[in-house]
């Protein structure tokens, strides 16, 4: 630590252990305030010059070093100085103080901070460098966390000393005005019923509303800062514009139009989106043609004479193409047009924060959501793109079975669609470049599939970089890295599943200057709106999850917040999501794991149950699997389930029911569950967890009481029953009788 650093310690400690040992908190309350302020008027009647330099220097001393009280000292000035000269002094003293704390801190901490957590700030420094007089203004005019807070934490970031004095002050004018005039009120009060004069309940109700007038005017003064330069229209087409027909997109336009609004919906390609098209739907068709045929090969396990089954490729992915056309419908431009929503096929183009064009037409609208969703990542793979890659999107294309498939991807699209092949006697090979399948998953669920999956034939490559795909001679071959070895697998397709990317080309995004996340999604707050207020994005082209489902449940908020957030805007809750990957067996998926419970250093406790042990499953062939569930210590509160099996993805709903509602396993295991059914495991975990939590103390004293319930009908000895004999004679008889 070199001089300057610790002579500026010696400074705060001394100033510190002064305050501590003067007890000088006493003097900043109200009763105090009241107590000297005859005292104080009369100095600064006599000397107000050293009275106005005594009370400054106290109040810089007092902010720079983050000792509480500054809210009474601003008070105080107001009795002591009056609305305008206590403004003056306050608003000058608190801004130095304030100042002097940003550079302690900058001096002190933050190259110690920045060097240690160089990657992780790095996002935050970019948005300071941009925009950091405005989040800093934000924070001073909505007092949402203590002013020496942001002292301290803007002296770590690259904020420039004058920028941050001047948004200071003039962020915290008006909060100083409030406090002030409370002051000069407080100062008139001569009795306790001058506490009901209206003049001060007038300044109370001001710093009770202050807050709330201070953010509405925040989030006034973003949307004209995002906004401001585009001319509002004077009437509107439509209340709310929607960009895309996928799951986010219908349920969105739905939710308008059943409250009313005017909707339009805007979709370029297909209605139902990816889910319908490409995604869910089509998938899971597949991997049920894969299941019967896997089924079929073992039909001597359950008494049935061996059956010889050929795979006609064209005609499973016909069925596929079939059960598309038949949920179609559900999804369709006629069905959502007899909703109510105004449906429109085109590109969509958002040439202001009003305005959407689309066929050369422009539509005027109040708000605008976007859930235009994702498509397959394509990763930059040298050779990659002379093969025609298969991927989620164009697969469905195919009508001749491939010999020879290298899935490339160990998430769950590229282990269902391998599994998948594999069962309908395609040769696939699978290549990821993380340690272990389904890396996201604990390792004894990672193992586990891998183990089914080569089961049904699939060769799985751990570890495996790519380095290029060749084609020569009419051969198609992948080349790898595998610990310093180069591997070359030859192949007729290759299928790539290695990640999802947001749909956002071509929206004007970028001349609007809507901000993007890292990855690529739609930046948007807790109330999915995006950096330009009046757009909103939901389901996968705005993330965190990119599963169906949680694209509706985001739809609902972005909907409702687009229409009435004048009124009253919902944070959108992500506390309980649930997931499936649809492997056979399924892995089901609610809350945290337990590699992430330890990665957050929780106190956990993790109770399993085998599937082997139950009578449905067993019934079934279907008893391979095992339950995982997460509690907070030695609680019953769940925390998160992992479930690998048959009906995982049913099974799960439990779950997420029992975690929404604040439901502990004791709740569970109190819950009658049919028999024989899958849902009975549910209910044995739970078991598991009680007989592990038992309370060995006073059972130890019920196994006592038992013991002594056993003694007290015991019969009686020998002895006892030649004494009972002198006794027990029949009436008006003797013993010696």
């Amino acid at each position: 630590m070199n001089l300057s650093k610790l002579l500026l310690l010696i400074s705060i400690a001394s100033l510190t252990f002064a305050y501590i040992q003067f007890d000088l908190q006493q003097y900043l309350n109200l009763e105090a305030l009241k107590a000297q302020q005859t005292l104080a008027q009369e100095f600064v009647g006599q000397s107000p010059l050293i009275a106005v330099s005594v009370f400054f220097s106290l109040y810089v001393i007092a902010t720079a070093l983050s000792f509480p009280g500054a809210a009474f000292l601003t008070i105080f000035a107001g009795a002591l100085f009056g609305l305008t000269w206590g403004t003056i002094i306050v608003s000058f003293a608190s801004s130095i103080g304030a100042t002097l704390s940003f550079l302690i801190s900058r001096h002190l901490l933050r190259d110690t901070v920045q060097k240690r957590f160089v990657n992780q700030l790095k996002p935050f420094n970019d948005g300071i460098e941009k925009d950091g007089g405005f989040y800093l203004f934000t924070l001073r005019l909505v007092p949402v966390m203590p002013f020496f807070m942001i002292n301290v934490l803007m002296g770590l970031t690259p904020i420039k000393t004058r920028e941050f004095y001047f948004v200071s002050q003039l962020g915290m004018l008006a909060g100083t005005l409030v406090y002030v005039n409370a002051g000069t009120q407080l100062a008139k009060l001569e009795s306790l019923s001058g506490i009901l004069s209206a003049p001060l309940l007038f300044s109370f109700c001001l710093l009770g509303v202050f807050p709330i007038v201070a953010k509405k005017t925040l989030e006034g003064l973003k949307t004209h800062r995002n906004t401001g330069h585009y001319p509002k229209p004077k009437s509107y087409d439509t209340n709310l514009v929607v960009i895309g027909g996928g799951s986010a997109g219908l349920v969105s336009g739905l939710i308008a139009a059943a409250v009313k609004s005017k909707v339009t919906l805007i979709e370029k390609d297909k209605m139902g989106g990816d889910c319908l098209n490409t995604g869910c739907v089509p998938s899971k068709a597949f991997i049920k043609s894969a299941k019967v045929a896997a089924t079929l090969k073992k039909a001597d396990k359950f008494g049935l004479q061996k059956v010889s089954t050929t795979v006609e490729f064209s005609q499973v992915m016909e069925r596929v193409q079939d059960i598309i056309n038949k949920i179609e419908p559900h999804d369709s431009i006629e069905r959502f047009t007899g909703l109510g929503v105004d449906c429109i096929q085109g590109a969509a183009k958002i040439v202001s924060p009003y305005c959407v064009e689309v066929n050369g037409e422009q539509i005027f609208t109040r708000n605008i959501i976007i859930a235009t969703g994702a498509r397959p990542f394509i990763p930059s793979i040298e050779g990659l793109d002379q093969v025609n890659a298969l991927t989620s999107n164009n697969l469905w294309n195919l009508r001749q079975q491939p010999s020879r498939l290298v899935v490339l991807g160990g998430g769950p699209i590229g282990c269902e669609l391998s599994q998948a092949f594999a069962r309908l006697g395609t040769n696939v090979t699978q290549v990821e470049q993380a340690p272990r399948l389904m890396k996201r998953e604990d390792e004894k669920v990672s193992d586990f599939v891998h183990q089914r999956l080569s089961e049904d034939g699939v060769t799985v490559h751990t570890n495996h970089q790519v380095i290029k795909v060749s084609v020569v001679n009419g051969t198609k071959t992948i080349i790898c890295r595998h610990q310093e070895e180069t591997v070359e697998i030859p192949f007729d397709e290759i299928l790539v599943a290695v990640g999802r990317a947001a749909n956002t080309d071509g929206l004007g995004l970028d001349e609007l200057g809507v901000d993007l996340t890292q990855g690529g999604t739609i930046s948007v707050n807790e109330f999915l709106q995006s950096s330009i207020p009046t757009i909103y994005a939901c389901g996968d082209v705005a993330g965190p999850y990119q599963f169906t489902h949680t694209a509706s449940h985001q739809a609902w908020y972005a909907a409702v917040n687009s229409l009435f957030g004048m009124f009253k805007k919902f944070k959108v809750d992500y506390k309980v999501i649930p997931w499936a990957t649809f492997v056979d067996p399924e892995v089901a998926r609610v809350g945290i794991n337990e590699q992430e419970a330890k990665a957050q250093g929780l106190e956990y406790q993790l109770t399993e149950y085998s599937l082997d042990d139950l009578d449905r499953a067993i019934t079934d062939g279907e008893n391979q699997g095992f339950i995982r569930v997460i509690t907070a210590g030695k609680t019953d509160t769940i925390l998160g389930v992992t479930i690998v099996g048959h009906h995982a993805a049913e099974l799960i709903t439990e779950y997420v029911q029992a975690m929404k509602h604040g439901l502990g396993l004791n709740k569970i295991l109190g819950t009658i569950h049919i028999y024989p059914t899958y849902s009975e495991a549910n209910k044995f975990v739970a078991g598991n967890w009680k007989r592990a939590n038992a309370p060995e103390a006073l059972l130890a004293w019920v196994e006592k009481f038992h013991r002594w319930r056993r003694k007290e009908n015991r019969l009686p000895t020998s002895r006892s029953r030649a004494n009972a004999s002198k006794t027990d004679s029949l009436p008006g008889e003797s013993y010696d009788s």
